[in-house]
């Protein structure tokens, strides 16, 4: 469903993301742990281009959501005139192998020679790509719902309206029709009642149960969380958890940063451990939790458990 591809993520010359690779199958719970500043919040931004990454590609449902660039994508270098002719000039000197290849491929990325050497045929190429395999980010951006640490309600509107405003704002539902299905998912967490309320009357437990049933509104493919209780009271993790608990049973496909180590091993189909820009380790939770492969894990897992 999600595929993240060699990615890489600079800020200033710092790589925060540093040639990560992770796929996520439909209906898979995956949880992103690791120490703060790993990489797991900005990994979770770059899925649906909050962030742009500096290089690599992510893939969803088989279309590309990162941007066509000079230096990202595989596909355009092998059909182009620049790697043709180092090919050929490769292989009068012998029989040139896979990893000759690569490194050919390597070659062209680090020195740009696309740029240099093809200029108008190389960004024919770009586009032709981006054509064939490209999504707009806005349409991809509705399949993927997110919630955010510190719950991003408008505190302008009312809960309901905070609800019905996308929705009606893209021409998906009507008002009524949004309004109908508010109201229901409303019901299903207990807050109807909070309807017409502004969301600075409501508990921090609250503003987050309706930020994920807002992005339920547009009857997402996939749930981003990026650490969805770190912002609440202790006494107000548990009504959070317990509605994307209740989400995970229903068979959505998550993604979730966060410190909850008890709720990780609850939810999680599939356990990440970033750190340092890297994915480390991937595993089951009773693998993950109880038979850790690395030293960095084991020390992660002694100080958190």
């Amino acid at each position: 469903m999600i595929s993240v591809k060699n990615v890489y993520k600079d800020f200033d010359g710092f790589k925060v993301l540093n040639g990560v690779s992770l796929e996520i199958e439909k209906g898979e719970k995956v949880v992103l742990v690791g120490p703060s500043g790993s990489g797991k919040s900005t990994m979770l931004r770059c899925l649906n281009r909050l962030e742009d990454v500096s290089y690599g590609e992510i893939w969803f449902d088989g279309k590309m959501i990162t941007r066509s660039g000079p230096y990202l994508h595989d596909d355009v270098i092998l059909v182009s005139n620049t790697y043709k002719k180092l090919l050929k000039k490769q292989k009068e000197s012998g029989e040139v192998n896979e990893i000759e290849k690569a490194d050919l491929i390597q070659k062209i990325k680090d020195q740009r020679l696309l740029k240099r050497w093809e200029g108008f045929e190389f960004r024919k190429l770009l586009a032709e790509k981006q054509k064939e395999f490209g999504i707009d980010i806005n349409l991809a951006r509705r399949k993927m719902g997110m919630v955010f640490q510190h719950f991003n309600l408008f505190n302008n509107m009312t809960v309901l309206k905070n609800l019905t405003y996308a929705p009606i704002k893209l021409k998906i539902l009507t008002k009524e029709q949004a309004e109908e299905k508010a109201m229901s998912l409303l019901k299903r967490i207990d807050l109807e009642d909070k309807a017409n309320v502004y969301p600075v009357t409501l508990s921090g437990g609250q503003k987050q149960r309706i930020a994920i049933v807002r992005s339920l509104m547009l009857s997402p493919e996939v749930m981003l969380f990026d650490e969805p209780t770190s912002a609440l009271d202790p006494e107000m993790v548990g009504e959070v958890l317990e509605l994307i608990k209740e989400l995970a049973l229903g068979g959505m496909t998550m993604v979730v940063v966060t410190h909850e180590m008890g709720f990780a091993k609850d939810v999680g189909s599939k356990i990440v451990f970033m750190d340092e820009g890297k994915i480390k380790e991937i595993a089951p939770p009773e693998e993950f939790f109880s038979n850790p492969k690395s030293d960095r894990l084991k020390e992660f897992l002694s100080k958190v458990l």
